[in-house]
């Protein structure tokens, strides 16, 4: 993930129009189980639904450019398999449908 925010701050938004400036993108990231499904006959779409996915669309809108919001789920998972990499902490910030909940960058 690291190296696709690392990426998109380096893309141009329009190369015709370099004014216009860089990609910037949030991520949100959570985890935990999903559960998968196709949905349709006509024109079937594949969905991934759960509170998992749910928490990290607001881990996103939460977040700022060129950020990866992470879930306290999630930092501690990546602390303990990832210690190398830098987490800091956001403190507690309302997250809809969730209440209160400890976030980190």
């Amino acid at each position: 993930i690291l190296h696709t925010v690392k990426a998109a701050s380096e893309t141009l938004i329009d190369v015709d129009k370099p004014e216009l400036g860089y990609v910037n993108i949030r991520v949100g990231f959570n985890l935990g189980p999903v559960v998968s499904n196709v949905v349709g006959n006509q024109n079937p779409n594949f969905t991934i639904t759960r509170d998992t996915v749910n928490c990290a669309a607001c881990m996103e809108s939460n977040s700022l450019p060129l950020k990866i919001h992470h879930s306290d789920v999630s930092a501690m998972i990546l602390k303990q398999k990832h210690p190398e990499v830098p987490l800091d902490s956001r403190g507690s910030i309302p997250i809809k449908g969730k209440g209160e909940m400890e976030t980190y960058w």
